[in-house]
C-alpha cells in the first residue's frame, strides 16, 4: 500500500507563486508515473502535470509556461512550482501515482488565489 502526503498548500494573490509537494511511502515499483491534478468547486477532476520515474514531463495547456513539476526519485517525492497564479488556478490539488501495483492518491491540499 502506497501513502502520499501532500503539503504547499494556502492563500496566494494573483500574480504569486507557491510550491506543493508530495511524499510517497510505502510499496513503489521503480518505474512510476507521479502527477498533480486539480479539483475546482462544481468542476470534475482534471490533470495539472505529471512526470515519469525518467522524469519525461507533460502538462495541461493551462498551465504550461507557469507550472514546473519535478520529482525526488530517492525521496519518492514530486513538487510543482506553480507561479503567475490565477483566480482560476483555486482549487484542491491533489497527487497521484501510477504503477505496477495500482493507483494511489493523496489527501488534497487547497490552493486559494484570490486578492
Amino acid at each position: 500500500q502506497v501513502q502520499l502526503v501532500e503539503s504547499g498548500g494556502g492563500l496566494v494573490q494573483p500574480g504569486g507563486s507557491l510550491t506543493l509537494s508530495c511524499a510517497a511511502s510505502g510499496r513503489i515499483f521503480s518505474i512510476n508515473v507521479m502527477g498533480w491534478y486539480r479539483q475546482a468547486p462544481g468542476k470534475q477532476r482534471e490533470l495539472v502535470a505529471t512526470i515519469t520515474s525518467h522524469s519525461s514531463t507533460n502538462y495541461a495547456d493551462s498551465v504550461k509556461g507557469r507550472f514546473t513539476i519535478s520529482r525526488d526519485n530517492a525521496k519518492n517525492t514530486v513538487y510543482l512550482q506553480m507561479n503567475s497564479l490565477k483566480p482560476e488556478d483555486t482549487a484542491v490539488y491533489y497527487c497521484n501515482l501510477d504503477h505496477l501495483y495500482g493507483d494511489s492518491w493523496g489527501q488534497g491540499t487547497q490552493v486559494t488565489v484570490s486578492s
